[in-house]
């Protein structure tokens, strides 16, 4: 069945959110790293900032959310939010699809959090799904960084930009290092859409 308007399915962290910045900055704090020893390019499980003699990457997660307010800290991604602001004066339903409560017994802070910052930044949204499977979630297109979440996309039949950066460059396109790169592409999607209407 095919959606009143064009559902535009985003993903926060690494899209939306700067999150890779944040995490970088909490990790030097928790293992008492200079932050300029921590790379920038690294792949999705993080290997390259040692974090298994820490007990791996969920003790500073549940830290960076739960002490440092990870996700009401986050800078936008340059251009983000005025995007979306076009793509839903455009009426593009924009649905919000976030893996973040993948640790237990912080959800509340994880949600409020993300809540205060999506309207601080003045990020329109519709809906706001917290969940792994984001296929699950009905959309028109996806965009996404994860190497992980664009295959399993993909592999089920959906339309996804690449939102590219160190951990899926291996991945074919369509993708975009940029917002306005993002603004073409989905444009161009929701030109496709229109005319199958």
């Amino acid at each position: 069945m095919k959606n009143e308007k064009f559902v535009l399915g985003v993903d926060l962290d690494g899209v939306v959110a700067n999150f890779y910045d944040e995490i970088r900055r909490v990790t030097a704090e928790w293992t008492g790293q200079s932050i300029s020893s921590l790379p920038k390019k690294i792949t999705y499980d993080l290997k390259e900032w040692g974090l298994k003699e820490y007990g791996g990457y969920e003790p500073v997660h549940r830290f960076a959310v739960v002490e440092r307010h990870l996700f009401e800290k986050l800078r936008p991604m340059v251009g983000a939010a005025p995007v979306l602001r076009k793509f839903s004066n455009k009426d593009i339903r924009i649905r919000i699809i976030t893996h973040r409560l993948f640790i237990k017994w912080f959800h509340v802070e994880a949600v409020q959090q993300t809540v205060k910052w999506l309207e601080h930044y003045g990020i329109p949204y519709w809906d706001l799904c917290f969940m792994k499977d984001k296929a699950a979630v009905g959309a028109d297109l996806y965009l996404e960084d994860s190497p992980e979440n664009i295959d399993a996309l993909r592999k089920m039949g959906n339309k996804v930009i690449v939102f590219s950066n160190s951990t899926n460059k291996h991945l074919a396109g369509p993708r975009a290092s940029n917002w306005k790169q993002v603004e073409q592409l989905v444009l161009k999607e929701l030109r496709k859409w229109k005319t199958k209407i």
